[in-house]
């Protein structure tokens, strides 16, 4: 039995959902169809929202689907994992749609990969949750004895705040001999109820009648409100008050100041004496109109007391009576027009927003999703909407107001890495007002940059003999990208079939260090080629030339080529006896291996065996060196003599042989 329960249950269900699949394909668009009654608890159950668009809840979850509200605050909740919607809080229909017979709530789903809106609503249905309420708990009734008869009065209206079935339906009076009831409709659908005079009153035989009035809704079980109403028979009064009109209508735009005169009602009544003294006053009027007009019950002025709202009601009745000293009345009716004026700014509500995007995101790419939503009526609650110029952005429109924003050309980050866009919404009203919503969307780096040298070629100079790891200076590349397409690292490029040179280059600061010392006489200048790279994926790269020159140091001494200095002591120079000072006795040759100025020679006599041939001469490198005697080697006495020949340079130190 249990099982054909739920076989009935689940066939009852798969019929339902076929009826609304059926008129969600009918109506040309996705537009989901629930209801729900008020006061139910928070996360009651609302529709499987997976089931009814034929998706698993995988689904849902997958392409982020979530739903939206028509406003800012979000009454509903999607489970992703299970695809049902449920409402967030109780709700109130009487607080949601206070003005409404009927109380219907919007929401989208939003499925952001791929892009889709289905729109959907929900029918907050009413329960009996409100009794009947009487503003006035007394009311009181002075009628003239003389009234014939069939005579009505009206009565103050209970107030339902309920709708439909549930509203109220019907009035009933206590059992007595003179009054019946009378039920009526008025033009909006509210219910009154008027008293029937049957008999004639007698104020010598009763002077006051006290009635019990009760209304009642038609929920199940009914609910209902009491008030009490108590007639005060007057003696007689011939004439009664009469109204100009029977209906005062009245045009008023909403937003009409305090104080504002509306209409005034005027009941002439031709009695005399406190009989013909008119006062004023409400009767039959809601609360709510109470509170936005205020009746002069001396001169039947009525003005503005509150904020007139178009939004909120666009017509409000009320019904004024007129009675005179001797408590004849009349009554007539005052029609109020609300009339729509432009006092609602648009509204952008921001739906999706794509904080960063990168820069060689194609043109059209979707950035944001927003509406726009303006309550006001006709022109003032038409809108369009505009971003500010001289950006690679554009809006286009796509149903209900809803707007995405778009790229529209090509972006760099190294020119514009931040975009700051303000949108703007403006109605279309006499005087148009507007609302600025601001959105921040960064633009991400791609490696698009290749490092650059500050230098093509850098030339760095290191002295010989210098000590290993010497830094010498440093190379340096920047790359216009950021992060890590910005992080540089240097390395030398190896070229195939030579040797590794004597340098190294650190590769995070690009510090240029001398490996093992070197010698300027095996190699004065060399070149290398250096990389530098950045971090993105594939890296890009650039190159420099470093060029390294060596710098002489006096660390050779002068080598004497001739005479050769494993020559034999004996061996010596030949001079004729007959030389004469200036004779050329012998030629001395050296080199140095250094350069420049620690290559210069001098040549000097150090030491002689005659005094007198230590100033013979001098000379320089590559020079023939002439000893002169400073006398004839005529004289005997000399004989043979041995001359070292010198020679020296200005290095410093200075070096000599």
């Amino acid at each position: 039995k249990n099982l054909d329960i739920r076989g009935a249950l689940h066939l009852k269900r798969q019929v339902i959902l076929f009826i609304l699949c059926v008129g969600v394909c009918q109506s040309g668009a996705e537009i989901l169809h629930y209801s729900l009654a008020e006061e139910m608890e928070r996360d009651s159950f609302v529709a499987n929202i997976a089931k009814d668009l034929g998706v698993a809840p995988s689904q849902l979850a997958a392409r982020k689907a979530r739903v939206v509200s028509q406003g800012n605050e979000q009454l509903f909740r999607l489970n992703q994992n299970t695809g049902v919607l449920t409402a967030k809080e109780s709700l109130d229909r009487e607080e949601i749609c206070p003005q409404s017979d009927t109380c219907t709530l919007f929401f989208k789903i939003f499925f952001e990969n791929p892009l889709q809106l289905i729109r959907g609503e929900v029918e907050v249905r009413d329960v009996n949750d409100n009794s009947p309420v009487f503003l006035q708990k007394e009311m009181v009734l002075e009628i003239l004895e003389t009234t014939s008869p069939g005579s009505r009065f009206p009565l103050e209206s209970a107030q339902d705040k309920d709708v439909g079935s549930n509203g109220l339906q019907n009035y009933s009076l206590g059992s007595n001999s003179y009054f019946s009831l009378a039920l009526g409709t008025g033009k909006g659908g509210a219910k009154y109820a008027e008293l029937v005079l049957e008999r004639q009153l007698d104020r010598e035989e009763q002077r006051e009648l006290n009635l019990l009035l009760t209304a009642t809704d038609g929920g199940s079980p009914p609910r209902s409100g009491t008030a009490q109403v108590r007639i005060v028979v007057v003696d007689a009064n011939d004439n009664i008050p009469v109204f100009g009109r029977e209906v005062y209508e009245v045009r008023l735009a909403e937003n009409s100041p305090p104080e504002q005169l509306v209409v005034r009602v005027v009941a002439m009544d031709p009695d005399e004496g406190s009989y013909g003294k008119v006062r004023y006053a409400f009767t039959q009027t809601s609360e709510r109109s109470r509170q936005l007009f205020e009746l002069n019950p001396a001169t039947g002025e009525i003005r503005v007391a509150g904020n007139l709202d178009f939004e909120e009601a666009k017509n409000h009745e009320m019904v004024v009576k007129a009675t005179d000293g001797g408590g004849l009345s009349a009554h007539c009716k005052v029609q109020v027009e609300v009339l729509d004026v432009n006092d609602n700014a648009p509204e952008i509500a921001l739906t999706s927003l794509t904080a960063s995007i990168p820069e060689d995101a194609p043109p059209r790419t979707v950035v944001a999703l927003f509406s726009v939503r303006d309550r006001d009526s006709g022109d003032n609650g038409r809108t369009e909407c505009a971003i500010n110029e001289d950006l690679p952005f554009s809006l286009t429109p796509t149903f209900d107001n809803y707007y995405e924003l778009r790229t529209n050309a090509a972006l760099d980050r190294e020119r514009m890495a931040e975009y700051n866009i303000t949108i703007t919404a403006m109605d279309w009203g006499a005087t148009r007002l507007s609302s600025r919503e601001s959105i921040f969307v960064q633009i991400s780096d791609i490696n698009d940059n290749p490092p650059e040298f500050t230098q093509e070629i850098y030339t760095m100079s290191v002295a010989e003999n210098n000590s290993p790891m010497l830094r010498i200076g440093s190379v340096n590349a920047t790359d216009a990208d950021a992060g890590k397409n910005a992080r540089v690292n240097y390395a030398l490029v190896r070229q195939e079939g030579k040797e590794q040179p004597d340098v190294l280059v650190n590769s995070e600061n690009g510090d240029v260090y001398i490996l093992r010392p070197l010698d300027y006489e095996e190699v004065r200048t060399f070149e290398v080629a250096v990389r530098a790279a950045d971090g993105g994926t594939p890296p890009l790269s650039a190159q420099a030339v470093l060029c390294v020159v060596v710098r002489d140091e006096n660390d050779n001494a002068p080598v004497v080529l001739h005479p050769p200095p494993d020559s034999s002591a004996a061996a010596g120079e030949l001079v004729p006896r007959w030389a004469q000072a200036g004779y050329l006795v012998a030629k001395v040759v050296a080199v140095d291996a250094d350069a420049g100025q620690n290559a210069w020679l001098s040549y000097e006599l150090v030491k002689a065996t005659e005094p007198g041939l230590r100033r013979a001469g001098r000379g320089r490198h590559g020079q023939y060196v002439a000893v002169l005697p400073l006398r004839s080697v005529h004289d005997h006495r000399l004989g043979e003599q041995r001359i070292p020949l010198p020679e020296a340079r200005p290095g410093q130190p200075a070096k000599q042989r």
